[in-house]
């Protein structure tokens, strides 16, 4: 009787099913490989369904954003709360720094709320007070009742901006969470796009209902995640953290392995989990913050966040269009309804290019993605301090726009400018700091997050003004120098997070070298659903591919 032996790649017959691949996870490249997911499966819709409830809470922020930049220049809510007609004061400005002193407080409850209770606990807690915050907004008699409704609404916002991506970055499947998890901030728009075109609706109302509707409006998003979101499943990793083992692999196995608690991709989670996730860790501690500080691990993901958080705030998306309402003028756009109008079409093209983004991101990986999109920000940024340096003049003490022909080209790169950050940025903003986290400091990490999310948006809404008053458009070279900082950092410091399980991410962020390790894939033989079976070697990375 002869000795068997398993063929190697060149010797098998069915050449044809027999692929070299470059992986980054060499587990999850054979649990794939054996299991081969599909995204169109009944129980992956039923996935879909999960997580669509979670991105909910996106729009909610999404929606206040462009509501309160619409009503704001409403006759009818000015007149109201005895507003001057034009321009900003200390009041207005009021309004919306309440907002921001709610989210900043908001921060501090959201990972409690969600390691105590569930991340999908947290969504509805989160939700249903900002419930009460749009309620207490749109039936105000007076600044004061608006006020405390804009306090309430933003610690809600903060909370529910916490639990939603957690939710969804630990119950996307492992082989498609890069573009799972992104889709969460594109939705930011899917708010946006009603907060901008319902009050360009209801402008046209006179008395206080032109501003109410909108207002009671907001109440819809956050309903719809307050009626759902108990129904949902808890993540696995809460489970499995919170030793409740069955009931997460009957959720593994249900939404990740069509059934069967057996699946290879089951198996591999479950593993990783029981491995990665503590039943002991600080989560279980509502007042210790010590995960996100205690090791050079730990503060190595804390400073990928924060990052995240400024990078994201600081790229000059809100200032690159300070001039705009000068370049409307000049083009001879001088109607708020058609001023309303453009704002709207400005929160398309951005949703496209955050769904494009999203759409992406799991095949350029994170790094190109963010690397890409900056170099471009830079690029529009000269281009945009060009045209005001030569446009922008005063006249009667009032900045006006020399040249329409100008002016058209600066709304079409602001345009531009809105498209590539969405490209780029948008996606990764809900994406990359969940990714950056353990489980164990999650939910604590994105209330950090959103804190400083917060303290980078108070100084763009209170110091931005002050800024282009006193600098005019030379201002605008502070961000050109900035945002090339952010692509030196970026390249320098990002890790890549593509192609790995959140567990195995672990692994990247205790050792040395983590960028470099991050890039390094290994060269695998996988012959169809028998998995990988031959490891060639790893490969260094030389140059980073897309």
């Amino acid at each position: 009787m002869e000795d068997s032996k398993t063929p190697t790649h060149a010797e098998r017959q069915d050449g044809d099913r027999t692929t070299v691949r470059n992986v980054k996870n060499v587990a999850l490249a054979d649990a794939n490989a054996k299991q081969q997911p599909s995204l169109l499966t009944r129980r992956m819709f039923m996935l879909y369904g999960c997580l669509l409830v979670a991105t909910f809470n996106s729009c909610i922020n999404g929606y206040d954003g462009s509501l309160m930049g619409s009503i704001n220049s409403y006759q009818q809510y000015r007149e109201y709360f005895g507003f001057p007609l034009t321009g900003g004061t200390p009041s207005t400005g009021i309004v919306y720094a309440i907002y921001t002193i709610g989210n900043l407080a908001g921060s501090f409850a959201a990972g409690p709320a969600c390691d105590t209770f569930g991340r999908r606990y947290g969504m509805f807690i989160g939700s249903l007070v900002v419930v009460i915050g749009a309620i207490i907004q749109a039936t105000c008699h007076n600044l004061g009742g608006f006020m405390a409704g804009r306090f309430i609404l933003g610690v809600g916002v903060a909370i529910a901006s916490s639990a939603g991506p957690a939710y969804v970055s630990e119950m996307a499947h492992p082989t498609f969470r890069g573009g799972m998890t992104a889709v969460y901030n594109t939705f930011y728009f899917v708010g946006a796009i009603p907060g901008t075109f319902v009050p360009y609706g209801t402008s046209i109302i006179s008395g206080t209902n032109s501003w109410r509707i909108p207002v009671w409006v907001q109440m819809v998003f956050s309903g719809l995640v307050v009626v759902f979101s108990l129904f949902l499943p808890e993540t696995p990793r809460w489970l499995m953290a919170n030793d409740r083992h069955e009931q997460a692999l009957n959720v593994m196995a249900k939404y990740h392995g069509e059934g069967d608690r057996n699946s290879p991709i089951v198996q591999l989670e479950y593993r990783e989990m029981m491995e990665d996730i503590s039943m002991t860790g600080s989560d279980k501690r509502w007042w210790d913050y010590r995960e996100l500080v205690n090791s050079p691990e730990v503060r190595y993901r804390s400073m990928l966040v924060v990052a995240v958080g400024f990078f994201g705030q600081w790229s000059g998306n809100g200032p690159i269009s300070y001039y705009y309402p000068q370049m409307l003028a000049g083009a001879g756009i001088t109607s708020n309804h058609t001023q309303l109008l453009l704002q709207g079409l400005q929160s398309v093209v951005q949703f496209l290019g955050a769904v494009f983004g999203a759409s992406q991101t799991d095949r350029w990986g994170r790094r190109p993605q963010l690397l890409v999109a900056t170099g471009f920000i830079v690029f529009f940024f000269v281009l945009i301090t060009a045209l005001n340096a030569t446009n922008i003049t005063l006249v009667d003490g009032v900045q006006t726009a020399k040249n329409p022909h100008q002016a058209k080209a600066e709304i079409a790169i602001i345009f531009l400018f809105a498209f590539t950050f969405s490209v780029g940025w948008t996606p990764l903003q809900g994406l990359y700091p969940v990714e950056c986290l353990r489980y164990e400091s999650r939910a604590k990490g994105m209330g950090m997050y959103n804190f400083w999310v917060n303290i980078a948006g108070f100084y763009n809404t209170f110091v931005t003004g002050i800024a282009f008053t006193g600098a005019g458009w030379k201002y605008y070279f502070l961000f050109i120098f900035w945002d090339i900082l952010e692509f030196t950092f970026i390249y320098f410091l990002f890790v890549e997070t593509k192609g790995r399980t959140l567990e195995e991410l672990s692994d990247i962020f205790r050792g040395k070298n983590r960028v470099k390790r991050s890039l390094q894939k290994t060269e695998v033989v996988v012959h169809g659903d028998e998995g990988v079976t031959e490891i060639l070697g790893e490969k260094g990375p030389v140059v980073e591919s897309v």
